[in-house]
Order: C-alpha cells, then structure tokens, then sequence
C-alpha cells in the first residue's frame, strides 16, 4: 500500500508541478515586461532584468508606435479621408449656423456696446480716410460718375416738370422773399445810375425812327429815368405801394407760375439738352474732383458715428431678413468651403501633418506616461488575452508532466 501510494505521488507530481510552474512562469514573464518599474542594483552594480522590458526600452516602444501609426494608420490618404468625413457640407454648414446664431447673441447681449465702437471706426475710416482717397484717384478719369450723371439728367432732369402747386408755392416764394417790392425798388435805384442813364438815352435817340425818333430827340428818357429814380429815393413808401399795385395789375403772380409749371428740359431743342448734360457732368466732376474729398471728410468728421452705429446694429438685431438668412449664408459659406477643399485639401493635409507633428505627440505621451500607467493601459485593453497566456502557460505545463507521467510508466 505504500508502494502504491508512493508510485501514485509519483504520476501525479510532474502534471501538478508542471502546470503550477507554466502558470506562474507566464505571468512572471508579463509582469516582468513592465516590472520593476525602476532599476534596482546590487551594491553600485545594477540588477539585471530592472527595470522591465517596457520601461528600459519606453522611448524606443514609443518611436516604433508612432512610426506604426503614422506609416500604417494615420497615412496622409487617411488623414485627407478624415478630413472629408468631418468636413461634409451638412456638418460644416451646421458648425458655420451654429457661429452665425452665438455671433448674433453676442452682439445682442454686448452691453459694453463694443461691436458699435468697432463698427463705428470702421464707418469713420471709411467715409473720413479710405473714401476721400479713393475719390481722389477715382475722379481723375474722364468718364467719372458719366455714365450715372447722365442717367440722373435723362430719368430725373429731363423729365421734371412742376406740379400747380409747386409752382404756385415757388411764385409766391420769388414775390414775397426774393422779390418783395421793397427790393425791386432798391433795384431800379441800383440799376438806373447816372452812366446807365446816359446809355439808355443815347441808345434810345440813336436807334428809333419815326415818331419815336422825334419823342426820343425832344424829350428823351433821360429825365424821366431820373425822376423815376428820385421818386424811389425820395417816396419809399408810395414807390413800394406803387410796385406793389403794379404787380397785382400785371398778374405777375400768376404768369411767373404758369411760366414754372411749363417749365421743362423737353421744351429745349435737342443740341441744348445736349451741352446741358455734358455741362452738367463737367460741373460734377470738376467739383468732385476740387471738394469731394474734403467733403467726405467733413461728412466723416461730423457725423456721430457711435450713434449710427448702434442704430444699424439694433435695427439689423431685431430684423427678420438677418435672422431668416443666416441659414442660406451658412449654407453658401459651406459650399465655398467644400469647392476649396476638393482642390486644396491634398496641400493642406501636407502641410498641416508637419505642423501637429502628430508622431511626436505620440513619442511624446508614451514616454512621459509612468510605467505603472502603462502597464495599466495595456492590461486595460488585452486583459483577457494575457490571462489567456497565463492560462495556456498553465495547460502546456500540465500537458508536458502528464507526458513526463505516460513515460514514466511506459517504463
């Protein structure tokens, strides 16, 4: 019996320990890849096999994943593939919306108004610097403004004509303001001098025949010019009321509004309108190119430019045009983008690879990552499989001692 029992220990030893040394060899040999995590040494000689394979060799492991990743993985044909995938039209037109709306709440929750100060420097530069320059250059050509000019003078010009009312407010506005009796009265005065007097006169003798020849040489004019003139001088009054009734006699008022209402350029022979607008145009130019930019200046000096600035950008705010077409403008804006890229996207994958130096990232991460992060890592992701090689380390040993049991008792 204890022959049997001895005999029994012997076939049963060489499977048990051949199983328990392939588990536990298996498992020193992966826990031996990553540990010791440092060098361990022996007196002022280190220890061989520390630290473990992984962490002895890290910047090494970190070189050959980058150069497997950026050789295998991430190739420029895949980044350009990438870059497709999250660059469609669909995604890109939804990112660009999205920008548009939060720009949109953005200015309309700047209490600090500091869009209106920016768009307001950009108006003052405009109208105060950038326009008055380009005025100046602009309005040296020949045909500056022509083309516009005459189709002012032909739609507006040329067809204008007063209406009765307007030219019976403009009559009353040349009699009451311009021409009160008053002043045609210091304008006989100012006219009838002694030397145009004299003119008069001599002009009248000269010049008429007949009975009008023997009034002009006996009488003359000369004398009633003068009392005219003494007359307005000397009875102010009574020379004002005179003129007065004169004009109401001879339906000035009435005549001076019905030559304004038929008042217009179309009336004019076709040479006339002509010159008129070519006059026209050169009196534009001529002035545009002498005050314009002193004009624009001026405008741009003078305007409160803060104040239109958050007048437009409160209007545009509150406006459903800018609301409704943000979307049509992020969609334009994507497809702009899609036609660059089909053509440009090839240069920008090469020259934005050098840039991110993504291998480099890579090298980088491995080598500062801790041993123990590593190891953890890489557990995390082949857990099972290096269980499993644990495991088979323990089965290929119990398989080589039941080999060791058969020929022991084949012997």
């Amino acid at each position: 019996m204890t022959l049997e029992l001895s005999n029994l220990w012997t076939l049963l030893i060489p499977p048990i320990a051949g199983a328990i040394i392939g588990y536990f060899t298996n498992d020193l040999a992966i826990k031996m890849l990553f540990r010791p995590y440092q060098p361990k040494y022996l007196g002022q000689k280190q220890i061989p096999f520390t630290p473990g394979l992984i962490p002895r060799n890290q910047e090494r492991l970190a070189r050959r994943v980058a150069d497997t990743i950026m050789g295998s993985l991430l190739t420029p044909e895949e980044l350009q593939n990438l870059a497709k995938r999250l660059l469609q039209t669909e995604r890109v037109q939804g990112a660009i919306l999205w920008l548009l709306q939060l720009a949109l709440k953005k200015v309309r929750g700047d209490k600090e108004q500091k869009t209106a100060r920016i768009l307001a420097e950009i108006l003052r530069d405009l109208f105060a610097e950038s326009l008055p320059r380009l005025l100046r250059v602009v309005a040296r050509r020949e045909d500056f403004l022509e083309e516009q000019i005459n189709q002012i003078f032909d739609q507006i010009l040329l067809e204008f004509q007063l209406t009765e009312a307007q030219a019976r407010q403009f009559s009353n506005w040349l009699l009451d303001t311009v021409l009160p009796p008053d002043i045609l009265r210091q304008a006989i005065i100012d006219f009838l001098t002694d030397r145009n007097i004299q003119v008069i006169d001599e002009g009248f003798r000269e010049k008429t025949s007949g009975t009008y020849w023997v009034v002009a040489n006996l009488f003359g004019v000369r004398n009633t010019l003068i009392r005219v003139r003494t007359f307005c001088l000397d009875e102010r009054e009574i020379a004002n009321t005179r003129l007065k009734e004169l004009l109401l006699t001879l339906e000035v008022r009435n005549r001076l509004r019905e030559w304004l209402q038929n008042l217009s350029l179309q009336n004019l022979p076709v040479s006339t309108v002509k010159q008129l607008r070519k006059t026209t145009h050169e009196t534009v130019r001529n002035y545009v190119q002498a005050k314009g930019a002193e004009l624009l200046q001026g405008l741009g000096e003078s305007v409160d430019w803060k104040n239109v600035a958050s007048v437009t950008l409160n209007r545009l705010q509150n406006s459903p045009a800018v609301t409704s077409s943000l979307e049509t403008i992020s969609q334009e804006l994507a497809l702009i983008l899609e036609r660059y890229l089909e053509e440009e996207l090839e240069k920008i994958i090469a020259q934005v690879i050098p840039i991110l130096s993504i291998d480099q990232v890579i090298v980088e991460r491995v080598t500062m990552t801790a041993a123990e992060d590593l190891e953890i890592a890489v557990q995390g992701i082949v857990k099972s499989e290096l269980q499993a090689i644990v495991n088979l380390g323990g089965w290929l040993g119990f398989f080589v001692g039941v080999l060791q049991t058969i020929i022991l008792l084949l012997r």
